[in-house]
């Protein structure tokens, strides 16, 4: 089955003009300013985006696929996050973690819920571990969930500079760090490791000592939740301008922002203090629990992360007066390369048929994952196997 997207403004994310591209099965396999009708024979669909951009999907490294939270008792564990829900934000593509609860919830349980939205539709991989050290897996050892377990791409969330983490030593840190660098060699994978920060006093001061006091490239430690308070931003912008390091941004829904910065506040302010537009991705943390806490750690107030909230960051990114090409390179060619997920965060020829189109107001107006539409005329066309029976 043919798809042909006409008149469509490309952003690939820099911008190619006014082309028609065309989708076969689930890859893009042409894209020239007029593609004319296919042969005889040939059961191709055309849509006239009528000079709509057209953007890559959306890669979100921090998705909770099988929900998060937990941290106030069973009845607080977030639901699970659905291949519907993702695909109308415009993620096509997401990486899963867990969290704070390792127990509960299981490296086995998120594997499966990668390996479910593959079959539905989207593009998934995951993270092995959550907060804890020793790090939780599913074949017995970090090398080994890299190397026979093939949507593992590194171990994620550790925590560090939280009171829920497992207070890890400088050395342990290492020893994981190590791990999952040769592991991801071994298996040719990335092989990076995905951290949680929260805002201890410590902050970034562990990931910095570890590059500083070790061989291992910088480009593995990928920080996320950075712009949680204004302090952790600015060593966030250190580490990535002296070190090389690539940093994520938290696109925090506005409710639940508190001492955070705005995603897109947060990442102006990393390219004003000088950190390559390269060195930054942006995560949604969606179906994560947004928790906030007492002097005493107890849960006071509790929110969710949404996948939506990266179209919105992108929207004020463009509303700053940031141009498409590097307004889009932290929701996907930076994570795409970071991570080594090939085909992913381009539209090129040869690349995953993953593409948005928004109308002018930037709302979404159709989202294609994998060559199959999933919103079309910004209403969903698709969704997953249970979303209808469940709602």
């Amino acid at each position: 089955m043919f798809l042909l997207l006409r008149n469509a403004e490309v952003h690939a994310p820099e911008p190619l003009g006014r082309n028609d591209v065309l989708l076969a099965g689930e890859r893009i396999v042409a894209m020239a300013p007029h593609i004319g009708e296919l042969p005889d024979g040939c059961a191709c669909e055309a849509i006239d985006l009528g000079g709509r951009r057209l953007i890559p999907g959306l890669v979100d490294a921090h998705v909770h696929l099988g929900g998060g939270g937990g941290e106030a008792g069973p009845h607080t564990r977030v639901p699970r996050c659905t291949a519907g829900a993702l695909a109308r934000a415009g993620v096509t593509t997401c990486v899963g973690v867990l969290g704070t609860d390792g127990t509960t919830r299981t490296v086995a349980d998120l594997v499966a819920c990668v390996l479910g939205l593959r079959a539905e539709g989207l593009s998934a991989w995951c993270w092995t571990g959550n907060y804890e050290v020793p790090v939780r897996t599913l074949c017995g050892s970090i090398r080994e969930d890299l190397v026979w377990i093939d949507p593992i791409i590194g171990v994620g969330e550790l925590a560090l500079s939280d009171h829920r983490s497992s207070q890890p030593t400088l050395d342990e840190l290492l020893r994981i760090a190590a791990d999952v660098h040769t592991a991801g060699m071994l298996a040719n994978k990335a092989g990076v490791l995905h951290l949680h920060m929260g805002d201890g006093r410590r902050g970034l001061d562990l990931v910095r000592q570890a590059i500083e006091r070790s061989e291992l490239p910088a480009s593995m430690f990928h920080p996320t939740h950075v712009n949680r308070n204004p302090g952790l931003l600015r060593e966030a912008q250190a580490l990535a301008r002296e070190h090389g390091c690539t940093i994520d941004v938290t696109a925090f829904p506005d409710h639940d922002l508190g001492d955070a910065i705005a995603a897109h506040e947060a990442i102006a302010a990393c390219l004003d203090a000088g950190v390559p537009i390269e060195r930054i991705t942006c995560s949604s943390d969606g179906g994560g629990c947004m928790p906030t806490f007492d002097a005493d750690g107890r849960i006071v107030a509790m929110g969710v992360g949404q996948p939506s909230s990266l179209m919105v960051t992108l929207g004020r990114l463009l509303a700053f007066g940031l141009a498409m090409a590097p307004a889009l390179m932290p929701f996907s060619t930076n994570v795409a390369r970071l991570l080594r997920l090939p085909r992913k965060g381009r539209i090129a020829l040869g690349d995953d048929a993953d593409v948005i189109a928004l109308d002018d107001d930037g709302a979404v107006h159709c989202v294609i994952a994998r060559g199959q539409p999933w919103v079309r005329d910004g209403a969903s066309t698709r969704w997953g196997l249970f979303e209808k029976v469940m709602t």
